[in-house]
């Protein structure tokens, strides 16, 4: 996986969806890393509960914040903490849904809240830093996107298609703000077992020999963000096929720049 160097500064680290699963795991282990933490998610008391919990046991400054990112108006006050705190130095997109529901038995209202959350909150709440990141000189977007994003065949279309936009937004990130003294980290979780699953319409995939466990997820993304790793896919035994995947993915852009069409296209006359 295509590394960069470079160390964490520690300060404040947002993170949303952050009352469970992973994102609850993320608030503990940058908690005993040193970083205070302003926590965002939809459920109020399980969010303060775990805020009571992590300020007495690592000493370190918890806040939450209740919201829904679906909320226009929530959106915009967790947007302006970004904006204006100038001691966040890190900010983890980990709120998402998903689904597996194919295309003729899911809702399109539920797909569109998807996407919503998945998609336009991630790149709301990351425009929002991003500038302040630079003007600020440095900071780390850790945007958690899924396997799914790649092996898009797997579950739900759209939820499939929304990691798929995590990963090439990343890419696009790296490339804008990598020489600005930002880091970007995109996380690739395989099956994890969260809740995610009860939402998603298949709770027993949280019992399979194959699904990890979030403290593994987690400890596994810290590691590959310490080693500098641009993408982490930490059930991924060997990087060698993410590597070549890479490489032939971007050797092919410039096969595209042709005026002609491609002979196999062309109609007789």
């Amino acid at each position: 996986m295509t590394s960069t160097t470079s160390e964490i500064s520690k300060g404040t680290a947002l993170i949303t969806g952050a009352s469970a699963g992973i994102g609850a795991v993320y608030a503990d282990r940058l908690a005993r890393r040193g970083f205070d933490l302003i926590l965002v998610a939809r459920n109020g008391d399980r969010l303060r509960k775990l805020a009571d919990e992590l300020a007495s046991t690592t000493g370190r400054e918890i806040t939450p914040v209740v919201a829904d990112l679906t909320d226009a108006a929530d959106l915009s006050r967790v947007e302006a903490l970004l904006q204006d705190d100038a001691g966040i130095t890190m900010l983890v997109n980990n709120a998402g849904v998903g689904s597996v529901a194919s295309i003729l038995e899911a809702d399109v209202d539920a797909m569109q809240d998807m996407i919503a959350l998945n998609v336009t909150a991630l790149t709301r709440l990351t425009y929002a830093v991003a500038p302040a990141f630079v003007k600020r000189g440095g900071g780390t977007i850790v945007n958690i996107a899924s396997v799914v994003g790649i092996s898009v065949e797997m579950l739900n279309g759209v939820y499939g298609a929304s990691k798929s936009y995590v990963l090439s937004f990343g890419h696009t990130l790296q490339r804008d703000l990598g020489d600005k003294g930002v880091r970007i980290q995109t996380v690739m979780p395989g099956a994890t077992a969260t809740e995610f699953w009860d939402v998603a319409g298949y709770a027993p995939q949280k019992e399979s020999a194959t699904t990890m466990s979030a403290p593994d997820l987690v400890d596994a993304a810290l590691a590959g963000l310490d080693a500098g790793e641009r993408v982490t896919i930490p059930g991924l035994q060997e990087d060698g096929p993410w590597m070549r995947w890479e490489a032939d993915r971007r050797a092919l852009a410039p096969l595209f720049a042709h005026a002609a069409p491609a002979g196999r296209y062309r109609v007789a006359a």
